[in-house]
């Protein structure tokens, strides 16, 4: 059954995201803050908006992937944001990485609009996109979900509902702490191998083989060792999320101190300049601390 659909956000990853639900069979009204962004969605025939609200006056679900929660709240509750044109039903799908406290926040001031939202955040990065792969996190209530679930195995394969408002964001936080952490260690075993002098390309590949073989080692190992960092998700983007995640950790008084670490890395990279980077990148504040001039 086809959908009419809203899609706010449409790009690195929101641009093929909106692109497989079209080739679902739904029609797609789009918005854009760079309407050259949405060229290739309005190719396919999406329907291009001026403003989210004008979205609103089309869509029955809404999805939006953007950078921060400044900018989901401004979708939302601008001016000429969605909620002041959605009819009541409207589902609104968040699936950006944003705060779990302010998403929850969202989802009560959306209720009194009679608007429903699910917060959906999404790992697999460009490639999970593109090829509907991608793992998705859902928080909201179980019938909405439900009513969503359609749509987002046009996107990703492993959809897992979560619990309430919010849970979406806490598994998406879940997520990045144990990939910055598992990075940091991979970016430090090949600067220990370097530093002794050893193939650090071997090590890596007798290390895939047993216990300490891992999604992170294979794809970002490798962009340490070729020393290329062009992005899959940039350094600029990945320190905002780990900013989420010690913040969150600072409300509720849970210790990260891993996760602190990493977030300080990243931070490095941001101060050298370093924004668009691959986060694999944090390979050249190891290095550059370990007086190997961090290459």
């Amino acid at each position: 059954m086809s959908i009419n659909i809203g899609f706010i956000g449409p790009g690195i990853m929101g641009g093929p995201m909106a692109l497989n639900l079209m080739k679902g069979g739904h029609k797609l009204w789009v918005y854009a803050r760079r309407p050259e962004a949405a060229q290739a969605l309005v190719a396919a025939g999406a329907t291009l908006c001026a403003s989210p609200a004008e979205v609103a006056q089309h869509a029955d679900v809404i999805f939006s992937i953007v950078s921060d929660t400044p900018d989901v709240e401004s979708v939302i509750f601008g001016e000429q944001g969605v909620a002041s044109q959605a009819r009541r039903g409207t589902v609104i799908v968040d699936m950006s990485t944003i705060s779990p406290t302010a998403t929850k926040s969202f989802a009560a001031r959306l209720v009194q609009h009679g608007i429903e939202m699910l917060d959906a955040p999404v790992s697999g990065g460009e490639t999970g996109a593109i090829n509907a792969t991608l793992s998705i996190m859902v928080g909201g209530k179980v019938d909405v979900f439900n009513k969503v679930k359609p749509l987002f195995e046009c996107m990703g394969k492993n959809i897992v509902h979560i619990g309430d408002h919010g849970a979406g964001q806490v598994a998406k936080a879940c997520n990045q702490i144990v990939v910055a952490v598992t990075i940091e260690a991979v970016a430090e075993a090949l600067t220990f191998a370097r530093k002794n002098g050893v193939d650090a390309g071997k090590v890596r590949a007798a290390l895939m083989g047993g216990f300490a073989g891992s999604k992170i080692m294979e794809v970002h190992g490798k962009r340490m060792l070729d020393n290329d960092f062009k992005p899959g998700f940039k350094v600029g983007l990945h320190q905002k999320d780990m900013r989420i995640v010690m913040e969150t950790a600072h409300q509720l008084g849970v210790a990260l101190p891993a996760a602190a670490l990493v977030a300080q890395h990243l931070n490095a990279l941001m101060g050298t300049g370093d924004p668009d980077l691959d986060s694999a990148a944090i390979v050249k504040v190891v290095a550059r601390m370990s007086g190997m001039g961090g290459n």
